[in-house]
């Protein structure tokens, strides 16, 4: 009987989402942008004066991290170069950087691949 390889999170690939757009200004700050899209939101724009694109603003080392997610990357890469950049600073690095990877693939910001994926 053959063993079954233990999947490993920090070995899988975030790709970020290409519906949504995304700058950095001259502060490294990232801005995600959100689309509201559908009759709901189009009755809240209308009636409450919701914007029709929102904006989600990243903070801390959100700004450094969400670069670096770029589909080739794997969890455990980008924590080397955020180790690299911060330091100690970022530890606890990797159950940090797994909480936020799950939060943005939470949102749809995100998916996570695995490695045999691609």
């Amino acid at each position: 009987m053959k063993k079954k390889k233990k999947d490993n999170y920090i070995e899988r690939i975030p790709v970020r989402e290409s519906r949504y757009k995304w700058d950095v200004n001259d502060k490294d700050e990232v801005t995600i942008y959100i689309e509201n899209k559908g009759p709901f939101n189009f009755m809240a724009q209308k009636l409450l004066k919701k914007p029709r694109v929102s904006q989600i603003h990243l903070q801390g080392q959100g700004n450094y991290i969400w670069p670096l997610i770029d589909g080739e990357r794997t969890i455990y890469d980008i924590g080397l170069l955020v180790k690299e950049r911060f330091g100690d600073e970022a530890e606890p690095l990797f159950p940090r950087l797994i909480e936020f990877m799950k939060m943005l693939e939470a949102y749809g910001f995100i998916k996570i691949r695995k490695k045999e994926d691609q």
